[in-house]
């Protein structure tokens, strides 16, 4: 064997020692400078919009992949990386996120839940879209399906956040926003909203337009309720304006004579032609019977709920629709309310002074013919009048002074029997009514003043 065989037995186990020494030093010295490349290559990229950033550290060779939301952002995060002190290379597996084309955007509401969809161009845009929604619209379920894209025009996130403002307004519905051009659907969700739907969309940034508008408005709803309990007429809906809603109060006071009015109208524009007509037609119906509903929804008019007796119920099905303007159209479900218990004739005569006491059956001026106004209290007296079956009634017909007394007689003649007529047609037999005329000669005040002179003018039902 020779001195250098002899020579490397002795040496080769002493080598393993400082081959794994140098294994170690290059590995505690590379790991930490990997480490410390990765850490600094990230914070320099703290301030540049990516999605999806990776990056990944080989010596001193860097591996940076990412979604750039602009070319401009993706070279200027690879040159931020390239600038960090200690990198050698970097590997750029950057790319841009899709483009699209139209770059269209929606909000869209149910009965359930809001939903953003459509694209957003960057992260702090989409955040801003999802919190102003769910300020706007709290309590509401904010369903988020945006996706991330290039192509948004100019201000498109003021455009969104203004279209965003419009949800509320709506019952349900869906705005669209394709590149700058609006569309909007759906059903608004009060009188009025359309409109101010419509007002709102001027202020869209400059270059934006509306390209459809199909939101429509609700029904104008105006809704009466006559509850002989509370003993009200509770009015709810709208009015076009203040007149027209001082009109249908006053409506209220000649045609429902001992009833509280609960008002609680609102004024709204979009009322149908001839609406105030309407309604204080169909108050009349609604002043005949004993409990029931008006319910007016754009040009249909709909009243249910019990007359007094069954001749009522027929004029009233009869006549509604007579008396709505053209155009309108009326359904009308009366039923009549259980005959009241009969009463003596000492119950009965005080039955006809308490309702005569809280109002007068009024004609027109001069004249014999019924004013319409006083249908809700002569049904009342009939009802009254049918509780009566053994007691003969005269009906008694009074004026004031003024005039020739002759000629107050023949008027005051002419209305008692106007009224027993009346009754007559509603069924009350013609043998217990006597209509007579007393003219001035039974004052029950005096005929010096205007209101003096109202209380004398009157019709009595006197039980004989």
């Amino acid at each position: 064997m020779s001195r250098f065989a002899s020579w490397a037995r002795k040496w080769w186990p002493g080598l393993i020692p400082l081959v794994l020494l140098w294994i170690a030093a290059i590995w505690t010295g590379t790991a930490p400078l990997e480490a410390d490349l990765a850490a600094r290559s990230t914070r320099a990229l703290k301030d540049t919009v990516l999605d999806k950033t990776r990056i990944v550290v080989s010596g001193r060779d860097v591996s940076l992949s990412a979604d750039a939301f602009s070319e401009e952002g993706r070279r200027s995060a690879v040159a931020e990386v390239e600038a960090v002190a200690g990198v050698r290379l970097v590997n750029d597996s950057t790319s841009l996120i899709p483009e699209a084309k139209p770059f269209a955007w929606s909000i869209e509401r149910d009965v359930v839940r809001v939903t953003l969809g459509g694209n957003t161009p960057l992260p702090a845009i989409k955040a801003k879209l999802l919190e102003a929604a769910r300020a706007l619209l709290k309590g509401t379920e904010i369903s988020d399906r945006m996706t991330m894209a290039r192509g948004a025009p100019p201000r498109f996130d003021n455009a969104a956040l203004l279209l965003i403002d419009q949800v509320s307004k709506l019952k349900d519905g869906k705005i669209t926003l394709s590149d700058t051009s609006v569309s909007l659907t759906g059903m608004a969700r009060e009188i009025g909203s359309r409109e101010a739907i419509l007002a709102a969309l001027k202020n869209l940034p400059e270059g934006y337009s509306v390209k459809e508008n199909a939101i429509k408005a609700p029904p104008y709803v105006f809704q009466a309720n006559k509850d002989p309990v509370a003993n009200t007429v509770t009015l709810a809906g709208y009015v076009p304006d203040n007149t027209v809603h001082a009109a249908i109060v006053a409506a209220v006071g000649r045609k429902f004579f001992s009833e509280k009015l609960v008002d609680n109208l609102k004024a709204s524009v979009g009322a149908p032609q001839g609406f105030q007509n309407a309604v204080v037609a169909g108050l009349g119906a609604l002043s005949r019977v004993s409990t029931g509903s008006l319910v007016i929804s754009d040009r249909e008019v709909k009243l249910s709920g019990d007359a007094l007796y069954a001749v009522a119920a027929d004029q009233i099905r009869g006549s509604i629709g007579g008396e709505l303007p053209q155009g309108w159209a009326a359904k009308a479900e009366v039923s009549v309310k259980p005959v009241a218990s009969a009463v003596d004739p000492t119950v009965c005569q005080q039955l006809f002074f308490e309702l005569l006491g809280k109002a007068k059956i009024k004609f027109d001026s001069g004249s014999a013919t019924i004013d319409k106004d006083s249908m809700g209290l002569l049904d009342k007296l009939i009802e009254t009048a049918l509780r009566c079956p053994t007691a003969n009634i005269e009906v008694a017909g009074h004026t004031d002074s003024d005039g020739d007394t002759n000629g107050n007689v023949t008027l005051s003649e002419k209305r008692a029997q106007a009224v027993a007529n009346y009754l007559i047609k509603a069924g009350l037999p013609t043998d217990r009514l006597r209509a007579v005329g007393y003219g001035s000669s039974q004052p029950v005040a005096a005929n010096d003043t205007p209101e003096g002179k109202a209380k004398n003018r009157r019709i009595d039902f006197v039980v004989k």
